[in-house]
């Protein structure tokens, strides 16, 4: 797999809106991150390298809804299963499942593949709960893609939390699965 060197600042070239969107906002808030690109991947397993690399674990994001259309952002350790169950018993709502490709592209603007907090970027009306496990919570670095699965990013988690986040009108919600 094709990784590139390391680097911190964001692409010279124009690269998909959400991505440049990233960078931007990222820049904005203050917020030093490490960047590299990469083949497409479409697994968490794939991302093992590029975690290595960087010296961060990539996030398995996953956004799920109830029969309400009510949408849940949750961020979870890449190796760590997602229990429906359990998790819509902690965010006290009925039986959740996968929000599907569709509903993940009009709510974040993101496809199947490509999931990523930084989709809250294109969810300006707070329309989804983000959810992060107290493991990556806790985490010095946080690491995931931009919005786009050919490139990856770190930066300090805490900045993600108290930063980020809530400058993008989203309280994250710190539970244990």
């Amino acid at each position: 797999m094709f990784i590139s060197d390391i680097y911190t600042t964001k692409p010279e070239e124009e690269r998909g809106n959400l991505e440049m969107k990233v960078y931007e906002e990222l820049e904005r808030l203050g917020i030093s991150y490490e960047r590299v690109d990469n083949d497409a991947v479409e697994s968490m397993e794939e991302c093992v390298e590029i975690s290595d690399k960087l010296g961060a674990e990539i996030r398995k994001t996953i956004l799920v809804c109830n029969k309400k259309k009510e949408f849940f952002l949750v961020i979870l350790p890449a190796d760590k299963r997602f229990d429906g169950k359990l998790f819509a018993a902690y965010a006290r709502t009925p039986r959740v499942s996968f929000a599907s490709g569709e509903e993940m592209e009009e709510v974040l603007g993101l496809t199947p593949g490509s999931a990523s907090v930084m989709g809250i970027l294109n969810d300006p009306e707070n329309k989804v709960r983000v959810f992060i496990d107290k493991p990556v919570a806790d985490a010095e670095w946080f690491a995931c893609n931009p919005g786009a699965n050919t490139t990856h990013i770190r930066f300090k988690t805490k900045d993600l939390i108290k930063n980020f986040l809530p400058k993008e009108g989203h309280k994250p919600e710190i539970f244990m699965l």
